[in-house]
């Protein structure tokens, strides 16, 4: 049966600096918050780091090979901010600029448009160390927005030639509470609803990085928020007010400001001591609206005296992944036609990351046959498909990810790849996934498609 989207959509695969490049301390790359967080004992499952992660920093080549005989139109990378300014300030590091000028052109040259994101996590180790005026550092300062503008005026002067599509930030809501308010991700902050101001300013960056990009010529900016349909553990008030709550905090608390210029009601209290001023330059008109979709969340009301009140429950009845997040492809078609019906003038989607870790690795015979990835794929781009029957603009879908990789507090414990990665030799292994997404691409193309 046919997977029925145009053939115009667009296909692409998506990675993140510091899960594949390693070259850590090579090029005058400066240290990032993930570098400090991965040597404190005990952050990562597997106590490992990114330091070499997939070598991408020299085989940069073989992977855009690969990329092209994906046969994708796009590829989402990002850029790692300590490798154009190790400090997070300043001139232009040369080194770094070289090396994402060389993977740009590799990219144009195998007929690939790149989509690039400026800021996916790994925030100059100096930002953090250094605190403002008033004490705060990281994303707790506002300097630090300030501060990211100032790059990505940088790389849209350098790169803006040659890059197609740019996201400011990516999932900003996972940057401030994971990393923030819960402490599972870098720099470890566990300061719970303290951790509101960082949520801002991510916003801000996003805002200032629209405007520099703006500026410096960019044609289409949109951004990559994660998304997750909100379901309820029970219909008791307590419940909805919890699983509201939690929808507020993980979804509207970041598409509202970008796509209406204000909060959601009941969180705008905590943001009072901000400019307001600033929701205007949060609100930039976007050309692409970028949906992160993995999995919905069901919450429950919290017990009483617990530290945040809501808590999640298993989500029982579908197919788990090896990472153990279930399998809910619908929730994908339901979260598009979520922000359709909230946001009246919202821009054309991307599903800019969507994906599922299986670790089955190579047979004797060295095929990697990861069926749960490809039922996954092709279930989500009907999911698709669906959400575009129902009339939401849903322009591409690129999914995560391209290769096996540093999957940040799991270390190389999950694996998201259409390809396979021998951590040891770096040797790279299609697998089926990847046979099959190609053979899916290019029927899309000719107006018909391949059974899942």
């Amino acid at each position: 049966m046919s997977i029925n989207l145009p053939p115009t959509f667009r296909f692409g695969a998506s990675t993140a600096s510091y899960q594949i490049e390693g070259g850590v301390n090579e090029g005058g790359r400066g240290p990032s918050i993930w570098d400090t967080f991965c040597a404190e004992p005990g952050r990562i499952l597997d106590g490992s780091s990114g330091e070499r992660a997939c070598d991408h920093y020299h085989r940069h080549a073989e992977d855009v090979a690969l990329l092209k005989g994906l046969g994708v139109d796009g590829y989402r990378l990002s850029i790692a901010w300590p490798r154009i300014q190790p400090t997070g300030t300043g001139p232009a590091n040369a080194e770094g600029v070289a090396f994402y000028d060389r993977l740009l052109d590799e990219l144009l040259e195998a007929g690939i448009e790149p989509m690039v994101t400026l800021y996916h996590w790994d925030l100059p180790q100096a930002l953090e160390t250094q605190s403002s005026g008033g004490g705060s550092s990281g994303w707790l300062a506002r300097e630090t927005a300030e501060r990211f503008g100032e790059y990505a005026a940088i790389c849209a002067e350098r790169f803006g030639d040659r890059v197609a599509q740019w996201v400011p930030v990516n999932e900003p809501n996972v940057a401030s509470l994971m990393g923030y308010a819960l402490g599972m991700h870098a720099p470890g902050k566990a300061l719970m609803f303290d951790a509101l101001p960082a949520a801002h300013h991510l916003l801000l960056a996003h805002g200032l990085g629209v405007q520099a990009l703006r500026a410096g010529g960019a044609q289409q900016v949109g951004c990559a928020n994660n998304h997750a349909p909100m379901w309820t553990a029970s219909d008791s008030d307590a419940d909805l007010a919890s699983t509201g709550l939690f929808d507020d905090l993980w979804n509207n608390l970041f598409a509202d400001p970008m796509l209406t210029g204000a909060y959601p009601q009941d969180l705008a209290p905590f943001f009072a001591d901000q400019p307001e001023s600033d929701l205007a330059v949060i609100n930039q008109p976007l050309d692409f609206y970028g949906v992160n979709y993995y999995n919905p969340f069901l919450v429950a009301a919290a017990e009483v005296g617990a530290e945040m009140p809501f808590e999640y429950r298993d989500i029982e009845g579908y197919p788990m992944t090896d990472f153990n997040w279930p399998v809910v492809p619908d929730g994908l078609r339901e979260q598009l036609v979520n922000l359709d019906r909230r946001y009246d003038d919202l821009p054309p989607v991307v599903i800019t990351e969507s994906g599922c870790a299986y670790n089955m690795g190579p047979d004797e015979h060295g095929v990697v046959d990861d069926q749960p990835r490809i039922d996954y794929l092709d279930a989500h781009l009907r999911a698709v498909a669906d959400a575009v029957g129902e009339g939401v603009d849903v322009r591409g879908y690129f999914t995560w990810s391209l290769i096996d990789n540093f999957e940040w507090s799991e270390g190389y414990t999950q694996r998201f790849g259409l390809v396979y990665v021998d951590y040891e030799t770096q040797q790279r292994t299609p697998k089926a996934s990847y046979a099959w997404f190609t053979e899916t691409i290019a029927a899309v193309r000719r107006g018909s498609s391949s059974d899942g």
